[in-house]
């Protein structure tokens, strides 16, 4: 028998159980290794079963009629009660039969469809519920945080984030830097994140408005963001023009890497106090450092200008040093590192060496 030229009588020897054997197996094969025949050849099975079971109450119906005109012929009074025969109680069973046969032949050939609903509801279940499980998986990661903040501070964040901006050591012991802006004057609390992932709070020391610098200091007494002295070194003067710079920040969770090159001395509107670069910079590298290749800060981001200048503008590290001068603590600047260990080192090496110099900033507000 051919399977292609004769689908329907193969889908009624099928469900008959006359199928030979041999046309089973070829048949079974097909199923299996031809997804697009195997779609066809169940639609005739559906089609053979819904026909069947169309032929069946077709003349279920007939027998109905059958009944209630024999029920007629008999002359019957108007208030006259008529009780079936034992012969129209056996036809009624008979026709009740084939009722509950036909309703099962039916639903069993719709049971592929109800399969498919089934399926895509299910699928669509599992989908919310994969949703559930990124919530709860974020849950379960605030609520990791959150301990891990009442561990190394004196409390944990009051609300959710705010801002996000980028900060980098001035010292070893928790001193460190990043754009004013970013911490702004009705902040609630401010927390740094480390490389590693670790959580720490922070307080504002002093700070410029008019430059955009911030000073603070991470709370945890005999804290230290590295093993070691900070590599790099404060650029005391301003550097000329077309100097190679790269900078490091948190644009997003991870830390990014951008290289460019100082476009002009002084920053925006003619700023003595600013360069001018051309780098590529976005929202979240606020506060980043301005490092060129001998491993020296020049300067932290501050802003960008529009997209058709494409400029970036960073405050030098003269500002900062000027700030620092004025700190109420005390003197940070004279605890400056004086030692350079990136100027031999290559591009990888000193981006490696600064990592754990460099975090992300967050602030909190009611």
């Amino acid at each position: 028998m051919s399977i292609n030229n004769n689908m329907i009588e193969v889908a009624e020897s099928y469900l008959s159980g006359s199928l030979p054997e041999a046309d089973l197996k070829e048949l079974n094969s097909r199923l299996a290794s031809d997804v697009s025949f195997a779609n066809e050849f169940h639609e005739c099975v559906n089609l053979v079963r819904s026909l069947e079971g169309n032929g069946k109450q077709k003349r279920f119906r007939a027998m109905l009629r059958d009944v209630h005109e024999k029920q007629n012929a008999v002359p019957v009074k108007k208030t006259r009660l008529i009780n079936f025969t034992p012969q129209s109680w056996r036809t009624a069973a008979v026709a009740a039969s084939v009722a509950i046969l036909t309703s099962t032949i039916t639903i069993w050939s719709l049971k592929p469809s109800i399969k498919k609903t089934d399926s895509q509801y299910s699928t669509i279940s599992r989908e919310v519920e994969h949703i559930k499980r990124v919530q709860a998986g974020q849950q379960a990661e605030q609520n990791k945080l959150r301990d891990i903040i009442s561990k190394n501070t004196k409390a944990a964040p009051p609300s959710d984030v705010r801002y996000t901006g980028t900060g980098f050591a001035l010292t070893n012991d928790g001193y460190f830097v990043t754009a004013y802006h970013v911490i702004g004057s009705d902040f609630d609390s401010v927390y740094i994140q480390t490389h590693d992932g670790q959580y720490y709070k922070a307080f504002l020391l002093n700070y410029s408005k008019e430059n955009d610098i911030a000073i603070l200091k991470v709370e945890k007494k005999n804290f230290h963001f590295g093993k070691g002295e900070l590599p790099y070194t404060f650029a005391s003067s301003k550097v000329g023009l077309g100097a190679h710079i790269f900078t490091l920040g948190y644009p997003k969770e991870d830390l990014v890497y951008s290289e460019g090159y100082i476009s002009s001395k002084n920053g925006y509107q003619g700023n003595e106090q600013q360069y001018t670069l051309q780098l590529p910079a976005g929202h979240g590298q606020s506060g980043s450092p301005v490092v060129d290749e001998n491993g020296d800060i020049l300067g932290l981001l501050t802003a960008i200008s529009s997209q058709a200048e494409a400029n970036t503008y960073a405050v030098s590290s003269k500002a900062m040093i000027s700030l620092l001068h004025t700190s109420t603590a005390n003197d940070i600047s004279s605890h400056l590192p004086k030692v350079n260990r990136l100027g031999k080192l290559s591009g990888a090496e000193q981006v490696e060496k600064m990592e754990a110099y460099t975090f992300s900033v967050k602030v909190y507000k009611k």
